[in-house]
Parts: structure tokens; C-alpha cells; sequence
């Protein structure tokens, strides 16, 4: 690998990381001290709707017992819970409680005050072109953690 490219991938790397620290920061102001990175991938399966534990395991790439452990963690503090589906007994859909909900809105707020600063050192244009260069590139696959 070239060194120019080389540097894109640490440089894209670096400022995933930080977005990712910036909401956990913000998180933690907001009071929720008990989530991880992780539990915030994992809320973004469950509540695009329909999922299970297996549902969460494929959309993080871990295996089903690491999923159960994760969703149980998120059930115990009142994060997510288990549902029953009509159709199939058997089947546990996974839903966001109003506390999940509300912390997936503290995200969603910390991920925007992450990036408010990139409209200053960019220009509005700036950031405008820069999400439109990151649209073109981005192949859409899962966001889940890089174990």
C-alpha cells in the first residue's frame, strides 16, 4: 500500500474512533454511564425493527452466544425487551424500551455535536462536499463495531 493511501485508511480510522468517543462522552453527560459502543450498534439493528438475538449477532458479526450476552446485558438495564411474535412463539422479536429510546436519542444528539465542528474548520460547502465524497464511496454495509 502506497503511504498516501495508507494515511487515508489510519486518518479514516482515527476520526471514526473519535465520533465514536465523542458519543460515548456524551452519553455518560447525559447519565447513561452503562452503555458501551458496542450496545449502541447493537441498538441500531434492533431498532430498524423485526430483530432477534440472531438478528443482532449476523448485524454485528459475533457469534449468537456473544449476542445473548450483549442483549441480556441491554434487557437487565432496561434497554431492550424481549417480545413474543404472534405468529411463531418460539420466536423473541427485540424491541427498544422508551429507555433504549430515549438513550439511541442521546446518540443521535452526540453524533451531531461530534461533527459541528468540522462545519467550522470545512465551511458548510465544505462538510457538504465531504458528505457527498463519503456517500459515493460508502458501499452501505452494517455499522457495527471493529472488534
Amino acid at each position: 500500500m502506497d503511504a498516501e493511501a495508507e494515511e487515508l485508511a489510519m486518518r479514516v480510522l482515527s476520526i471514526a474512533t473519535q465520533v465514536v468517543d465523542r458519543i460515548q462522552e456524551a452519553l455518560a453527560r447525559r447519565g447513561y454511564v452503562d452503555v458501551r459502543p458496542a450496545h449502541g450498534f447493537a441498538f441500531v439493528r434492533i431498532s430498524a425493527g423485526n430483530a432477534t438475538t440472531l438478528d443482532v449477532a449476523e448485524h454485528l458479526g459475533v457469534t449468537k452466544q456473544a449476542a445473548s450476552q450483549l442483549v441480556e446485558q441491554l434487557v437487565a438495564r432496561g434497554y431492550v425487551e424481549r417480545t413474543v411474535d404472534p405468529d411463531d412463539a418460539r420466536r423473541r422479536p427485540l424491541r427498544l424500551t422508551p429507555r433504549g429510546r430515549a438513550c439511541t436519542r442521546a446518540a443521535q444528539a452526540g453524533a451531531a455535536e461530534a461533527v459541528k465542528p468540522w462545519a467550522d474548520q470545512l465551511s458548510p460547502d465544505g462538510l457538504r462536499r465531504l458528505l457527498g465524497a463519503l456517500r459515493r464511496i460508502d458501499t452501505g454495509g452494517p455499522l457495527r463495531p471493529a472488534w
